[in-house]
């Protein structure tokens, strides 16, 4: 039986058999008409619609295929969300617009083609369509189209991938990836990213649980794209075919950006050049073969969590025109024994999860030079003090509070 919030007898039309219907002079399915019926299967449209509204279709999930009148030029938000069982949809050649996750957790969907007609595809509209294998773009479409065949929907003008699916090729001439571009395509095993892109959007492949393996061809490429988030479950880097467990990065790179490294277990070492002056957020957390890191004397900033969980490294040199290093930088590095805070740092951020060195369980040693402004070890104390506020930010299993410290961070042990 439907729920209760079906809506379809208010709106006049009726479930016989299984099979949704509805009055001939209709020209639009209502908002939740529709919603979560288990067991409507099939749909006899009237011609003359036009529009298939909000959530018309939600969570239909016996629902196996649709074919849409002629006339429907747009198809609303999260109009056939959770259609688990659909099979096929054909977009007829008015379609203008498809609203945001029209078609979101249809994960029986094997293909779709955008007509000609469509001018504007919202967020994650295909996102969690796991079985997604082929995409295509009508040649005449003037907004979007899927370029030498790549299986994906690009936006033409700004050259962003919006949608991939397991057998996209992203072509050279692609930009961005946009912001959920492979949401949930779970059977996406591996994907080649080439030099020409310079952005990749947030949770760009969130849910790609299969996702291992991401092909390069440029480091210096890698190193400057804008990440808006982590690439989650793909672990191994590979550069020209071939897996990177020793980073060389090319003496052109300035900055090492957020999340460039992330989550990269199978890093042994790196080598960063004297010309980088910023190492970004998250950008080498989760490299948990990696066992010791030189930062390059030029580095000012380190960031957020950007070693975050790498488990093996033993330690770490900390230049001497660092100033600020961002909350967590360290956290869970529990393998490193010793570290030195240089004159130069002003801020070492906090945050509600724990201490820059939160889950360091072997640290033994904590120094902090005499000529920080900021922090001092009064005491060879073994710990991090504040100075202006007598608060002891860090301490180890070595550490011996000295009487002066008023005031013991929540996070220092």
């Amino acid at each position: 039986m439907s729920f209760y919030w079906a809506k379809y007898k208010e709106y006049g039309y009726d479930i016989q058999d299984g099979k949704a219907i509805i009055p001939e002079w209709e020209t639009e399915i209502k908002e939740e008409a529709f919603w979560c019926c288990k067991e409507l299967t099939s749909v006899e449209f009237p011609l003359w619609i036009k529009k298939i509204g909000k959530q018309a279709f939600y969570g239909c999930e016996n629902l196996a295929e649709i074919t849409l009148p002629e006339w429907v030029e747009e198809i609303g938000e999260s109009a056939f969300h959770r259609c688990k069982n659909l099979k096929s949809i054909f977009l007829p050649r008015w379609v203008k617009k498809i609203a945001d996750r029209a078609f979101q957790q249809c994960p029986h969907l094997t293909s779709i083609t955008i007509p000609m007609s469509v001018t504007e595809i919202g967020n994650v509209v295909f996102c969690g369509c796991s079985n997604l294998m082929s995409i295509s773009v009508s040649k005449d479409n003037k907004v979007y189209d899927s370029r030498g065949d790549c299986n994906a929907i690009i936006h033409t003008e700004s050259s962003t991938l919006i949608r991939g699916c397991m057998n996209t090729v992203i072509p050279e001439s692609i930009s961005k990836i946009g912001g959920h571009a492979f949401c949930g395509c779970s059977s996406l095993t591996s994907i080649s990213i080439p030099p020409s892109v310079t952005e990749i959007g947030n949770d760009a492949f969130n849910r790609c649980d299969s996702l291992n393996s991401v092909h390069i061809s440029d480091i210096a490429a890698w190193c400057n794209i804008k990440f808006n988030g982590e690439l989650h479950s793909a672990h191994h880097l590979y550069l020209n075919g071939e897996e990177i467990k020793d980073l060389v990065i090319p003496s052109s790179v300035m900055e090492i950006r957020d999340y460039a490294f992330s989550g990269c277990s199978s890093l042994t070492s790196i080598s960063i050049p004297p010309s980088v002056m910023l190492i970004g957020d998250y950008a080498f957390s989760g490299c948990s073969s990696l066992t010791s890191i030189s930062i390059p004397p030029l580095v000012t900033k380190i960031g957020r969590r950007a070693f975050s969980g790498c488990s093996s490294l033993t330690s770490i040199s900390i230049p001497l025109l660092v100033t600020k290093i961002g909350s967590n930088a360290f956290s869970g590095c529990s393998s490193l024994t010793s570290i030195s805070i240089p004159p130069s740092v002003k801020e070492i951020k906090e945050d509600l999860f724990g201490g820059i060195f939160s889950g360091c369980s072997s640290l033994t040693s904590i120094s902090v030079s005499k000529e920080n402004k900021v922090y001092d070890s009064r005491e060879d104390c073994n710990a991090i003090i504040h100075t202006e506020s007598n608060t002891l930010m860090r301490g180890c299993e070595n550490s011996i509070i000295p009487p002066s410290v008023t005031k013991i961070k929540k996070s220092a042990f």
